[in-house]
């Protein structure tokens, strides 16, 4: 009889939704016994789904419980606290393991590229979105909210959520599991006047109908269209005529061009056709000034009208999209800010395969998609995994639990989130919150981990 094949050991890299379906399509494919390790620098997993969803949308936040399903698996462990480039190194990992999925995702933003964009005031949306979704990173991070009028820069999925979540109030935010400072501070806001820029038209707006109606929904702030920004070029129009997400958009867009009747605290200025081309001010944001634009039917570009106009903005969120930062001896693609791969095989300088090395998610495809285009992006990568890897010979070289021992890290494992998890949960019922309560501080996140 021949001997029975030794498990196949992998780690993931990120435990959010590439990683943990990553984990979970290696459970599903392989055909012998597969351990998976999913490893995250945070003490918490799921990503995005915790850290990027917004804290009203918990339809989709609900996508965390599926996750907890592959997290439970017995082939499947978790390594918190741990991180790439600082407490294990690539050679570890290829050392430890048969191969290495990295899902990392795309963590900081796009830059504008423009002057006084470095002016307090001027903020990365990344770091508001991960202010109020209890980032441990963002936890200490203080956003002047004192100020009356707000430019939210982009017109994505991502600048909705910023302008809606300042848009409400403290008590419409309640329910959620925003952390308790950031209610107070939201609770103090003097936002009123939120203007939401686009530099395309209406047609090229990112954001989905269902986004967008979130806003007309909203019970105490107005929302306006101009109608002037509503007059569809001819590749403006022929784009809406063909898609039915466009063509959704402009009908929902249409039905905010009536004048707002002004009776609600907080107006939202939906405004298309312009670009952002200086943040002004002396110590801190006090203005924008923007270029009306044009759709070059020529070439499709944008371009400038020279016809300009201010806005009296204290603070200027920019939202014009996510990149991922690259991984230590991992190989990068500085231009489009993914690890060059094909199918999620991990690509040399030279084009060539980089043995038991594999991508998933944004790190692979760059910041597209909603949650659920993970799974099948993942399974792809899986696929390849699997079938590069049926014929290995040799186990990996050492065990990674003799080289975390040896480094004294302190490790999260499973176990300790949920005693994190319940915390989190105790603590809304305490405050007659919701379901629960996000604790953003480290300390707070580790003391919850190993009770005493």
């Amino acid at each position: 009889m021949a001997p029975m094949a030794a498990p196949l050991h992998v780690a993931v890299i990120g435990s959010g939704p590439a990683g943990l379906y990553a984990a979970e399509a290696l459970v599903k494919q392989a055909e012998g016994e597969v351990k998976v390790d999913v490893f995250d620098r945070l003490p918490t997993p799921y990503g995005l789904v915790r850290y990027g969803v917004a804290p009203d949308h918990k339809s989709i936040k609900s996508i965390a419980r599926y996750l907890q399903r592959v997290l439970e698996d017995p082939g499947v462990r978790f390594f918190g606290c741990v991180e790439l480039g600082r407490d294990l190194t690539r050679a570890d990992l290829l050392d430890c393991y048969d191969a290495v999925i990295y899902s990392t995702g795309a963590m900081v933003d796009r830059h504008l590229g423009i002057p006084g964009e470095d002016l307090p005031g001027s903020v990365a949306a990344t770091d508001f979105v991960n202010w109020y979704c209890g980032h441990p990173d963002a936890a200490d991070h203080t956003f002047d909210l004192s100020v009356e009028e707000v430019a939210v820069i982009g017109v994505g999925n991502v600048a909705v959520d910023v302008v809606r979540i300042l848009a409400k109030t403290a008590d419409e935010l309640r329910e959620t599991d925003v952390p308790e400072q950031v209610l107070e501070a939201l609770a103090a806001s003097r936002v009123r006047r939120i203007h939401m820029i686009g530099r395309r038209g209406p047609a090229q707006a990112k954001f989905t109908t269902k986004e967008a109606r979130e806003l007309g929904d909203l019970p105490n702030a107005e929302i306006h269209v101009r109608p002037e920004d509503m007059d569809l070029d001819p590749a403006s129009a022929e784009i809406a005529e063909k898609d039915r997400h466009v063509r959704g958009n402009i009908k929902v867009l249409n039905g905010w061009t009536a004048e707002p009747a002004g009776d609600r605290p907080r107006r939202i200025d939906l405004r298309f056709w312009l670009a952002p081309q200086e943040i002004i001010g002396t110590g801190r944001v006090e203005s924008l000034r923007l270029e009306r634009t044009r759709l070059d039917e020529a070439t499709g570009r944008v371009t400038g009208t020279g016809e300009f106009e201010t806005l009296p903005v204290g603070m200027v969120l920019r939202s014009v999209g996510y990149q991922s930062v690259a991984l230590e001896g991992v190989p990068f693609d500085e231009r489009s800010y993914v690890v060059p791969n094909e199918g999620g095989r991990v690509l040399g300088p030279d084009g060539a395969q980089v043995p038991r090395e594999y991508v998933a998610g944004w790190i692979k495809r760059g910041p597209t998609g909603v949650v659920g285009t993970n799974k099948a992006d993942a399974a792809e990568t899986v696929r390849h995994l699997l079938a590069d890897l049926a014929d290995r010979d040799e186990p990996p070289a050492h065990k990674i639990e003799e080289l975390l021992e040896s480094r004294g890290l302190p490790i999260v494992t499973y176990a300790d989130w949920l005693n994190l998890d319940a915390a989190e949960i105790e603590l809304a019922r305490s405050l007659a919150r919701g379901e629960r309560v996000k604790l953003a501080r480290w300390e707070a996140m580790r003391n919850a981990c190993r009770p005493s």
